[in-house]
């Protein structure tokens, strides 16, 4: 069976992130504190803990768990081995998240997961057809989409706040200028990967609503490690745990693939591809007797795309 329309492969729930994007420092916080603390996000003391306002507490735990960095436990939340291997202090890949695979491969677990925890997210990137939408057509299709699901739809200012934290997350503060401040990508660090920018609608009617405008070709700047782990984690759940192959089209097609989702076409994957199986045995680019470019791997997926990650982060290893 092909994915379906979100939020039906998403959690169908909108706005836990409370208006707040994910901000710098906000996941190694958490990290920190749920390995002395599971319950920390409900003491009282949390504001003190994580040194934020009571209104991000709720936002922080969100993002931890959309991420896969933490997941719940008995008394609270428990940092994931992905969130230690990502975020540990001693022997993490990236915990001050200073390598631009870590925001590509973030924003792929976010994203990619199943099931997503922000359908809106996972609408835009990987559903719609278009580059443009103004935040009104977007509000109406994602109501639409919930609608058509069977779901109960959110109320509007719901997602309307979905939205408005999307554009905070990814799109510069200043449309009009040709690059951010340094403060808003540091503040906002998913910026800095150029996914969306957001400016004055363009009808000429006085609709007060912004345009939405997604960058394509954005996945080219993603290290070629990054779209191949994606590729083979995306294998792994679409076609099994073991050995076998994928249409390199269906990868940079599907929309809940890495070509979609990470921003790149059938040639930018293919490069990366080719790149990165040059230097791992059991992985390689080949052709079906119809001339289709395939990804072909002759072990478990999983296993290749966590290994293939020590070579973007080579002093943490690989998660398991």
């Amino acid at each position: 069976m092909g994915p379906q329309e979100p939020p039906a492969e998403c959690h169908p729930a909108f706005g836990r992130h409370r208006g707040y994007p994910p901000r710098y420092g906000w996941l190694r916080k958490v990290h920190l504190a749920l390995l002395d603390d599971p319950g920390c996000l409900r003491r009282p003391d949390a504001t003190v803990v994580l040194g934020v306002g009571s209104s991000m507490v709720p936002a922080m735990g969100f993002w931890s768990q959309a991420f896969g960095l933490a997941k719940p436990c008995a008394g609270g939340l428990t940092p994931t081995t992905r969130g230690e291997w990502l975020l540990d202090d001693e022997q993490g890949a990236d915990p001050f998240l200073e390598e631009v695979a870590s925001l590509y491969l973030l924003h792929w677990w976010l994203l990619g997961s199943t099931p997503c925890h922000v359908p809106s997210w996972r609408y835009l990137f990987g559903h719609t057809g278009l580059r443009s939408y103004s935040r009104k057509a977007l509000h109406e299709l994602i109501t639409g989409t919930t609608d058509r699901a069977g779901l109960r739809v959110p109320a509007r200012s719901v997602v309307a706040s979905d939205i408005a934290c999307l554009v905070s997350m990814y799109a510069p503060s200043d449309p009009d200028q040709p690059g951010e401040r340094v403060e808003d990508a540091l503040f906002n660090p998913f910026r800095s990967l150029h996914v969306l920018t957001s400016g004055p609608s363009l009808n000429g009617f006085g609709d007060r609503t912004h345009t939405l405008t997604i960058n394509r070709t954005a996945g080219q700047a993603c290290p070629a490690s990054v779209l191949t782990y994606a590729c083979l984690d995306y294998a792994a759940r679409s076609h099994g745990p073991g050995p076998g192959s994928i249409a390199v089209a269906r990868l940079a097609s599907a929309p809940d693939g890495p070509g979609r989702l990470l921003l790149t076409d059938s040639p930018g994957l293919l490069r990366a591809l080719r790149s990165t199986s040059a230097q791992h045995e059991g992985l390689a680019v080949t052709e079906s007797a119809a001339g289709e470019d395939l990804l072909a791997y002759t072990g478990p997926p999983s296993a290749l795309a966590q290994l293939i990650l020590t070579t973007a982060f080579p002093q943490a290893g690989a998660p398991s």
